[in-house]
């Protein structure tokens, strides 16, 4: 799918022109993932919307941040989790493409002529998603990078907007809308944590009511997973939030370590229940949720990830994570090449 099958997830780490040239300089990501925007951007609240780093066995936690500050955690442990109340990215879909303009224009000055697939996470309303694909076809003309577009239907943070993917209907409003628009880049739907058998019984039941149309399924790829909603960490002994909310419960999204459980028992059993169908299994998955490490990601290629995304590591890391992960990889593989040749 990409080489090195490496890349960030959309996240709060991938919000600014610099968080997306770092990665997209790197020469260990495949792709690059732009945190997820609307056609005329989220209204941001510092006061509401935020994040903080926990460790998953001790519940101690971070401070709490707003914006995308890497390496920024003082947790000293390996595999930290994160918990968040953030909505969208207030950046506007048309300034992340005018972003990726200059950011490869950059790119061909330095004299690295190596473009990468580049997936913009957007969302909004089935009409909107549409609007979105057709501005991404009109200007990926003018770039080198691929442009894709991962529709984020799975955000558990927003105020009386429940994820459309939890739905077979939710699911069906966008996948008709995107059949009819008959767009012509890779798309993708960003899938929540499903926990029972009937959620991806309607994942899969919505994706092959449109597969059985005249014109095929519209879908090209599954990211797997978005973060866990409803979940609450206390900063203290009187059970005080570690982040605020909009209704003032701290209750958000769980990511990281945590979650990489049920992210990979999501990425198997879709990937599973794809492959049943012959008029899907073409659909790839790039796996998402608490991967760190080699190991980590060696788990989640093994439960059918065609790539894998990092999306906490990368808040309490940074870019090096990507490095540190992809020499790794080549270590063990040399070393495996070395063991049958002996």
């Amino acid at each position: 799918m990409f080489s090195p099958p490496l890349l960030n997830s959309a996240n709060v780490w991938a919000s600014t022109e610099d968080d997306l040239e770092a990665l997209y300089q790197s020469p260990h990501t495949g792709a690059i993932t732009i945190r997820t925007s609307l056609l005329n951007g989220f209204r941001h609240d510092d006061s509401i919307h935020q994040y903080c780093y926990l460790d998953p066995e001790s519940m101690v936690t971070d401070r709490p941040n707003t914006r995308s500050i890497t390496d920024g955690s003082t947790l000293k442990v390996h595999s930290a989790s994160s918990l968040n109340t953030l909505g969208y990215s207030p950046t506007p879909l048309r300034e992340y493409i005018a972003m990726v303009e200059r950011i490869e224009k950059r790119v061909c000055t330095d004299g690295i002529r190596s473009f990468k697939p580049v997936i913009f996470s957007i969302t909004g309303n089935a009409g909107e998603i549409v609007e979105c694909g057709r501005l991404l076809e009109l200007q990926g003309r003018h770039c080198s990078s691929q442009f894709m577009m991962e529709i984020n239907m799975s955000c558990p943070n927003i105020v009386n907007k429940p994820p459309p993917a939890y739905s077979k209907e939710g699911l069906l409003s966008y996948l008709h809308a995107l059949q009819a628009a008959k767009l012509a880049l890779p798309i993708g739907i960003k899938t929540p944590p499903y926990t029972y058998q009937s959620q991806f019984e309607n994942l899969i039941g919505a994706l092959l009511e449109v597969s059985s149309a005249t014109h095929g399924c519209p879908i090209s790829f599954i990211t797997a997973v978005n973060t866990l909603g409803s979940c609450f960490a206390p900063r203290d002994s009187m059970n005080t939030p570690a982040v605020a909310s909009a209704n003032g419960s701290g209750v958000g999204g769980l990511a990281g370590a945590a979650l990489h459980p049920l992210a990979l028992g999501n990425v198997l059993t879709i990937k599973r229940m794809l492959n049943e169908h012959v008029a899907l299994k073409d659909i790839t998955i790039i796996g998402v949720g608490g991967v760190s490490d080699c190991a980590g990601f060696d788990r989640m290629m093994a439960a059918g990830a065609s790539a894998v995304g990092v999306g906490t590591a990368l808040g309490t890391h940074g870019v090096v994570v990507f490095e540190t992960m992809n020499c790794e990889l080549v270590a063990r593989d040399c070393q495996d090449c070395s063991d049958k040749e002996m």
